[in-house]
């Protein structure tokens, strides 16, 4: 490892030694940059590392709430502010009860090399907090959004802070959301992405993670002279992202063998190509229930529980699309034993360290999430560029606009790692080109 990454990680683990998660995403990062700063040595002159792992600022607040039943109701709201250098600071609202500082700076500090492979200005942000909206009503869910932009609306804005929906936050949410901020601000701005298309968003942006993912696929495979056409694809999740790669990838010609949740995995043989399977997908996310168990159950398909679908041997293309840490190394070792030709990871973070190693040095196509899942957040990109030109593009539009998006981001990674010596090594080549324009921004702008 170079040295000077060696120092700042070190420094890095001896601040924070329980973010955890923060640290794998730092060390996966800067891990790849040794070559970067042994051809160039102005970013360690400029302190580039350093500056870059800390976030410009946090701001933490309490979220008082009430319930249906009149009881009071105290969660910790956050948001990452981590880096503004090439655009307004851009990443996902999470509801979750795993939220936590490390947890979102793992996020916010990914956000700023997936925003910069978009090609679209946008720094790198994320928020939330440790509310659970499962199993509340949409009174106390609304109150609880209300409350959580009372004090976010001052931190953020069109030209400041642009946050969207991430677990946990969806349509809903964001509608409460934003009418609350148009309350308090007294203006209608685009300062929240993942709006209803009614007022102010943009078409397919539901989809456009999944969608993205599969475009990031198709090209990995077409640079090696494959295609989708015929693959058996393994999901894991089944969310927006999982909902809209079930959709394209079906489209491109594969098939969609799998879908899990917290409480295991289903496998369908006939595959989730379907209008039926993929409605019924929606009314699962929509139950609140957590538990695709309920897909078994209906179309009558083999549930395994407890258990992860990587281990599956009919498996060609594997896209993990539910959370942070779901493949471990037996799940890797498997994918390579079973001569799985790909893996795209569509969630953030979804492998281990130990998971990535097996997956680079063994004979498998693989790309990070920072790459693979950048559709999401570029399509909320192509939405605040319609808000602040008061335009609405058609599907069509935003889909061409999104498959050129991905197409760049495929090969900007490609061309960075082949740039110093590394070949097709996408992990590289995200964090490599991500970075370096950050990093020249930051230099242009002087010390702060």
């Amino acid at each position: 490892m170079n040295n000077y990454v060696k120092s700042v990680l070190n420094d890095l683990k001896e601040k924070y030694p329980w973010q955890e998660e923060f640290l794998q995403a730092a060390t996966e990062v800067l891990e790849s940059l040794g070559v970067v700063f042994e051809k160039d040595s102005k970013y360690e002159e400029h302190k580039i590392l350093e500056r870059i792992v800390e976030p410009e600022r946090i701001i933490k607040f309490r979220v008082p709430w009430q319930d249906d039943e009149g009881n009071y109701h105290v969660n910790v709201g956050y948001r990452v502010q981590f880096n503004s250098a090439i655009g307004p600071y851009k990443g996902g609202l999470r509801f979750h009860p795993t939220v936590n500082e490390s947890i979102l700076k793992f996020l916010g500090f990914e956000q700023i090399f997936k925003n910069s492979l978009t090609g679209i200005p946008m720094g790198g942000g994320k928020g939330g907090s440790n509310f659970d909206p499962r199993g509340k009503s949409d009174d106390e869910i609304m109150r609880f959004c209300q409350s959580f932009m009372t004090e976010l609306f001052r931190h953020v804005g069109a030209y400041t802070d642009v946050p969207a929906g991430d677990i946990g936050v969806g349509g809903r949410e964001i509608g409460y959301l934003f009418g609350q901020y148009k309350r308090l601000a007294n203006e209608w701005t685009g300062v929240l992405t993942g709006k209803d298309h009614k007022w102010g968003g943009s078409l397919i942006r539901p989809e456009a993670t999944g969608f993205g993912a599969t475009f990031f696929a198709k090209e990995m495979l077409k640079a090696n002279k494959d295609s989708l056409e015929g693959k058996n694809v393994a999901l894991s999740g089944f969310g927006n992202v999982a909902w809209g790669a079930a959709q394209k990838v079906t489209e491109l010609g594969g098939k969609v063998i799998t879908l899990s949740g917290p409480d295991g995995y289903i496998y369908d043989p006939e595959g989730i190509g379907t209008e039926e399977k993929w409605e019924y997908m929606l009314e699962m996310r929509a139950s609140g229930r957590d538990k695709v168990k309920d897909y078994a159950d209906k179309f009558g398909v083999e549930f395994f529980e407890g258990e992860r679908p990587w281990k599956r041997k009919e498996i060609d293309i594997a896209i993990p699309a539910a959370t942070q840490n779901e493949l471990f190394e037996d799940d890797a070792k498997a994918l390579v034993k079973n001569n799985a030709i790909a893996l795209a990871e569509a969630a953030n973070m979804p492998c281990t360290l130990e998971a990535m190693e097996i997956l680079r040095d063994g004979d498998i196509l693989y790309a990070p999430g920072k790459a693979v899942n950048a559709g999401g957040v570029a399509t909320s990109g192509l939405e605040m560029a319609q808000n602040s030109q008061f335009i609405f593009w058609t599907e069509e539009k935003v889909e061409e606009e999104l498959h050129k998006i991905m197409v760049n981001i495929h090969n900007s990674c490609l061309e960075a790692s082949k740039e110093y010596g590394l070949g097709s090594d996408y992990v590289a080549g995200a964090n490599i080109a991500g970075f370096k324009k950050v990093a020249d921004s930051m230099i242009d702008q002087g010390l702060v």
